[in-house]
């Protein structure tokens, strides 16, 4: 299993952390509906919208060094529901156990970048870093904060870098999902497809849990799952809402849609973008990663 680290994540807290039979890890790239999935799960396993604890306490991102993984894995150990636990860490990185079922989740990661961008101004880093800083000590050093950039100084750092949040890092993350698809216990859901039925992706997801819904109830929950719904009870959704960092919580929420990143990526950069990208992914994970589960290439992701 590949190790992941950087300053304010470390894939090795993974490390000695026991699975249950029925357990969910939720998979995907920052920004890449994480939060959205969580909340649908949410809404399955407790079938319906009481959770007994804000998602982002029930279901911590294992990685983020914001907490002490004594008090992660302690969480869940204490939990009696069925768990789900949710990473940013590529699927090679991710310990894989048969009795777990892995929700693997896709985006354009040209919205992904946009919604990074707001993500970021919205975070509070002072206080973020304040966290990490007690986890890791004086051992490690701290990148300094970057200095404000413009929207074209961002998406060609996106596009050219090498980073794991860059074009090349998550084309990376994208591959290790779409080479474990085949496996039983891994499942391929995607932004965009929640964004054209949201009702069929509940039953779809319901499904591969061993959560069965009829049309009315699937309905039913994804009303709960709206952007409305998840900005008006922000602090019961939003991600780590107790630890206090987000300068306004209802704007995680921020809008939810598809296409943002044409008002704000010029034409050049995004043939650049394609180059790159089309380098990185054979086609059908082209197709797949900016599409979901079209209607004209339902073969791209096993159902």
């Amino acid at each position: 299993m590949r190790r992941y680290k950087q300053f304010d994540e470390d894939s090795a807290r993974w490390d000695g952390f026991v699975f249950r039979d029925d357990d969910i890890v939720i998979v995907s790239p920052s920004k890449s509906g994480t939060t959205w999935t969580q909340l649908m799960v949410a809404l399955l396993v407790f079938d319906g919208p009481e959770f007994p604890e804000p998602i982002g306490k029930m279901s911590p991102w294992m990685e983020h060094r914001v907490e002490s993984v004594s008090e992660i894995h302690g969480v869940l150990e204490r939990q009696t529901h069925r768990r789900f636990i949710k990473t940013h860490t590529p699927l090679d990185g991710v310990p894989m156990d048969d009795r777990v079922s892995y929700v693997c989740v896709g985006r354009d990661p040209r919205d992904a970048a946009v919604s990074m961008r707001k993500h970021v101004r919205n975070m509070d880093r002072d206080r973020r870093t304040e966290l990490v800083r007690e986890q890791i000590g004086t051992d490690e050093s701290i990148p300094p904060t970057r200095a404000a950039i413009s929207d074209g100084e961002y998406f060609d750092a996106f596009i050219d870098g090498g980073s794991s949040w860059s074009v090349a890092g998550l084309a990376h993350h994208y591959t290790t999902v779409w080479a474990e698809r085949h496996r039983p216990n891994v499942a391929l859901f995607h932004f965009d497809d929640y964004l054209r039925d949201l009702p069929a992706e509940f039953v779809r997801l319901g499904a591969y849990l061993g959560i069965a819904l009829d049309d009315s109830r699937a309905a039913a929950l994804a009303s709960e799952a709206s952007i409305e719904r998840a900005r008006a009870r922000a602090p019961d959704v939003l991600p780590e809402g107790h630890l206090d960092f987000w300068h306004e919580p209802a704007q995680f929420f921020a809008t939810g849609t598809s296409g943002q990143w044409r008002e704000v990526m010029t034409a050049d950069q995004n043939e650049r973008y394609l180059r790159r990208m089309s380098s990185l992914l054979d086609p059908d994970l082209m197709e797949w990663v900016h599409h979901g589960r079209t209607a004209e290439r339902p073969d791209v992701v096993r159902l």
